[in-house]
C-alpha cells in the first residue's frame, strides 16, 4: 500500500469519454481495468466526473453557428466548444461500467456551472473558483496525488498543473490516460505539466 499521505484521483472515466461516448477519446476502455488495479494500492481515492447542465456554455450547440470543437472567447478566457456530454443524470455521464467506483471516498463533480466550464478537478476555467477538492485533501493529510484517467491533455492536465501549483506532489501515469490530441494539445501539455513540476510516468 501506499501512504497514509498519498491519494489517487481518477479522472472522467465516464461513458461519453469512451468508445460510442458523445465525446469519445481513442482507447478510452482501456485503462478501466488498469486503474480498478491501481486502486487497491491507495487509502484514499477520488473521483471526478464530468456533470454539465442542459445548455452548458460550452456546448456547441449553445452556440449559433459554431462547430464542435472551434474556438470561442468566454469572460474567464479562450473555451473550446465540446459537443453535448455528460449530461447531469445521463447513462453518458455515469461511470464506465466495470470501473470500481465503489471504492472512492469521494467524488468531485465539475462543470455545473452553465455559465462556466471546468477541466481540472481543483478549480473551475477561471482558475480562481474551487471545486472543493483541495480542502478534501488537505483534511486528510494528503501531500502526495497520483493522476489516471480522461484525457490526459485535457482535464488530467489542467488537473495534474492546479495540483502542483496547489503544492501537492504530483505524478501522472501517462499509460493509463489517454489523450484526445487536438491541434498539438498533447505536447503542449506535456510540456506544461513538466514545467509546473509535474513527474510524469510511463
Amino acid at each position: 500500500m501506499r501512504g497514509a499521505d498519498e491519494a489517487l484521483i481518477v479522472i472522467d472515466v465516464q461513458n461519453d469519454f469512451c468508445p460510442d461516448g458523445a465525446l469519445a477519446v481513442a482507447g478510452g476502455g482501456e485503462v478501466v481495468g488498469p486503474i480498478n488495479d491501481l486502486m487497491e494500492q491507495f487509502h484514499t481515492v477520488v473521483l471526478s466526473q464530468d456533470w454539465h447542465p442542459k445548455g452548458h456554455s460550452s456546448f456547441a450547440t449553445s452556440h449559433e453557428g459554431m462547430d464542435p470543437f472551434s474556438l470561442t472567447q468566454m469572460p474567464y478566457g479562450p473555451q473550446v466548444l465540446w459537443p453535448d456530454h455528460c449530461l447531469q443524470g445521463s447513462q453518458g455521464a455515469e461511470f464506465h461500467a466495470d470501473l470500481n467506483a465503489d471504492v472512492a471516498q469521494m467524488i468531485v463533480r465539475k462543470g455545473c456551472n452553465p455559465a462556466i466550464d471546468s477541466y481540472s478537478a481543483f478549480f473551475e476555467n477561471d482558475h480562481v473558483t474551487p471545486t472543493g477538492l483541495e480542502g478534501y485533501l488537505r483534511n486528510r493529510g494528503i501531500k502526495k496525488v497520483t493522476l489516471v484517467g480522461l484525457a490526459l491533455d485535457f482535464c488530467v492536465n489542467f488537473s495534474a498543473v492546479d495540483g502542483a501549483k496547489l503544492g501537492f506532489e504530483v505524478t501522472v501515469e501517462q499509460s493509463l490516460c489517454r489523450a484526445i490530441d487536438m491541434d498539438g494539445s498533447l505536447n503542449a501539455a506535456i510540456s506544461g505539466m513538466k514545467d509546473a513540476g509535474v513527474q510524469l510516468n510511463g
